[in-house]
């Protein structure tokens, strides 16, 4: 029984640290990470947008699946929960034997290695020790630094170049762990919300995409918000000027726009939107007396405002519709775009006794204007704007972005640094007596490059041949008993 459950033990093992499993699951990644950036997500976009895009059967569909929420679908962190096991049983299954070839080079060739390399080339050579020091200086020339090997009775020379690419394959993998991790991390403790706020509101209530709210440990307020647009009219930008309100005081500021969100205890607020509130700022008047004997005056109102007009009677700006219509008697709010405006005055006159509806503009289905005390002209308007936030707690970012530096630091190592080596042995002819210099070499990677490498030194070892006098001056080397 205890055999059985470690046979399949083993089978299991095998099959999680396999490449092909490894490769699979991460093409899935790939796949359904693709779908997240095709399919809108959500909350990033509204509610309304998803509407016209997709039917309220595909919508539906998509919503049960996460496919609209893709990045904490809990499928999606499963998958890649289970590509981060494989990576890592992979690694642990071929690191040993990595770390023993990085660790322990093999630097003196025997003769079955010595027949089955390639490329390689064999020179004839009036002695041993001239032909190994004219490799010597081959190597130097080439920016290599040779060592000599003792290995019985025989020398050889090996070197070597960018060992350390040998390895580049686990800084990947460990990218990608750094890099799943960051993402699981964010799933399931990261969160996702809108917050718009008013020019001068301060809030801390952000809401999330499950239409839930949180709170957060300090405030946000709008000290003001814009909009810059190109010659046609097309917006350029939004802007907003946002401070962080904690423990009663401003502890930041910021002018954030698009792509350059304000940071505060691992929260970012993006800019995301802009627009009309439908709420006015100031609405200027000029005031006249109905009766035409007095002076005209300037007054500035906010809604809900009450202005003394004189001793005896005030004027109150009660209502604001930005775009109205008419129905019924009834003044109604089309929409909160400044289209088409109406501004609801009530006049009340201590005088009279009794109050006065005034509408700019006149709006004879409703009230009759001249009935008041004062006549009323609209001179200006300042409507208010909101701005709306993206707001993301995202405490796996530092692994993201860890592992992202890590992998375009691994992918240089894989693609760009190739671990050259060298091989030269004086061999000895037992039949005829004469010495050859048997050179070799190895890439572990761009394997064409590497051979116009190989030609480069036998030419010149052939030309320090040449010119090497019989009986040349031995260079200091360090002597090293290989394997």
């Amino acid at each position: 029984m205890a055999a059985d459950l470690r046979s399949v033990a083993h089978k299991v093992w095998r099959t999680i640290a396999s490449i092909q499993t490894g490769v699979v699951l991460l093409i899935l990644v790939v796949i359904f990470a693709a779908v997240g950036t095709i399919v809108l997500q959500r909350p990033a976009t509204e509610p309304e947008e998803m509407q016209i895009a997709y039917s309220p059967q595909t919508l539906r569909i998509l919503d049960a699946v996460k496919l609209t929420d893709v990045f904490h679908a809990w499928w999606f962190l499963g998958l890649m929960g289970l590509v981060s096991v494989s990576i890592v049983a992979a690694s642990i299954d071929r690191f040993p034997n990595s770390w023993r070839y990085f660790s322990r080079p093999y630097k003196y060739p025997d003769a079955s290695f010595r027949r089955a390399s390639h490329p390689q080339k064999s020179l004839n050579i009036a002695d041993e020790e001239s032909g190994l020091v004219a490799a010597e200086r081959a190597l130097h020339a080439m920016g290599f630094k040779p060592e000599r090997v003792v290995r019985e009775d025989h020398f050889g020379i090996f070197a070597e170049r960018h060992r350390i690419s040998e390895l580049a394959v686990y800084i990947v993998h460990a990218s990608l762990l750094l890099i799943f991790f960051g993402t699981i991390v964010d799933g399931l403790w990261g969160w996702r919300g809108t917050l718009n706020l008013n020019e001068g509101q301060t809030s801390n209530l952000v809401e999330l995409r499950d239409g839930t709210t949180r709170t957060l440990p300090f405030a946000i307020r709008c000290d003001t918000a814009g909009q810059e647009n190109y010659q046609d009219g097309t917006p350029k930008k939004w802007w907003s000027k946002l401070a962080v309100v904690e423990g009663g005081r401003d502890v930041k500021k910021k002018e954030i726009v698009v792509n350059d969100p304000l940071l505060y205890s691992g929260v970012r607020f993006y800019q995301s939107s802009y627009g009309p509130n439908g709420k006015v700022d100031k609405l200027t008047l000029v005031v006249t007396p109905g009766n035409g004997l007095g002076q005209k005056q300037e007054i500035g109102m906010a809604l809900n405002d009450t202005v003394a007009l004189d001793t005896d009677t005030t004027v109150r700006f009660t209502e604001f519709f930005p775009d109205f219509a008419v129905r019924d008697g009834q003044v109604y709010r089309k929409s909160d775009y400044l289209e088409n405006p109406a501004a609801h005055l009530v006049v009340t006159s201590k005088k009279a006794g009794k109050d006065f509806d005034v509408w700019l503009p006149q709006l004879d289905e409703v009230a009759d204007n001249s009935k008041a005390p004062y006549l009323f002209q609209a001179t200006d308007l300042k409507m208010g704007h909101f701005t709306g936030l993206q707001v993301s707690h995202e405490p796996g970012q530092w692994g993201v972005w860890s592992g992202v530096v890590l992998l375009g630091i691994g992918l240089a190592f894989v693609f760009y640094v190739v671990h050259m080596r060298f091989w030269v042995v004086p061999v000895l002819d037992p039949k005829t007596g004469k010495c050859a210099l048997w050179i070799g070499g190895t890439a572990n990677r761009n394997r064409d490059a590497f051979e116009q490498r190989f030609n480069e030194l036998v030419t010149l070892v052939q030309e320090e041949l040449k010119t090497a006098p019989k009986n040349a001056p031995r260079e200091r080397v360090v002597a090293v008993v290989g394997n």
